[in-house]
């Protein structure tokens, strides 16, 4: 129904972001990787998938089409919807999903808040045919692979998401040792979604 939007992104926030479509302010569920590459008074363009439920309409927010299309083949699994879809997108990228069930990683599954041993077996049993084998593209196009200039880009989401400039620094500080324990190409996407985890902890 809205395969995409595209306009200035008017708000962000811990999950979601505010793309101004005609004058409309579109309210897209996201997650950190994607926001990560969003800065408010910036043009953006995401793909998106609408859910429809009796109560609601909530659409999600993607920066690329293999993100979406992972988004909507994780949720043809049972049991699966989109928010735990989103879930296992906040924790892992598409390919490190595709290469989870490909290899029958239990952990890598059971590291997403919300699923159990048994809900692992069970998805990677459901998916392991829909998914399709790793592209090898690493992390994927999201949360862009940089060898200098982390810091300023981490700090400038944290900053984009309503964090004080304090808790920015500190929360940069706290995610250092993960950046440079990661061969000289830290992910923003994932240290971002490091740093909200001690953040959230701090508060």
């Amino acid at each position: 129904m809205i395969a995409f939007v595209s306009g200035p992104v008017a708000a962000l926030a811990p999950d979601a972001a505010v793309v101004e479509v005609g004058g409309v302010g579109m309210a897209l569920q996201c997650t950190p990787n994607t926001l990560s590459t969003l800065r408010i008074g910036q043009q953006t363009k995401l793909a998106t998938s609408l859910i429809v439920r009796e109560d609601s309409l909530t659409l999600y927010g993607f920066a690329d089409d293999d993100e979406k299309q992972t988004f909507e083949l994780l949720q043809t699994a049972s049991g699966v919807g989109p928010r735990l879809a989103q879930a296992m997108l906040a924790v892992h990228s598409p390919d490190a999903l595709r290469r989870a069930v490909s290899t029958g990683d239990e952990k890598a599954l059971t590291a997403v808040p919300g699923i159990g041993k048994k809900g692992a077996q069970k998805l990677l049993l459901e998916l392991k045919d829909r998914l399709g084998e790793p592209v090898g593209t690493g992390g994927g196009a999201i949360g862009t692979a940089v060898t200098s200039g982390w810091r300023e880009q981490l700090h400038a989401a944290l900053i984009g998401l309503g964090y004080a400039t304090r808790e920015a620094d500190e929360a940069v500080d706290a995610v250092a040792p993960q950046a440079e324990a990661t061969d000289g190409m830290p992910q923003v996407g994932q240290l971002l979604k490091a740093a909200l985890q001690t953040l959230n902890r701090t508060r």
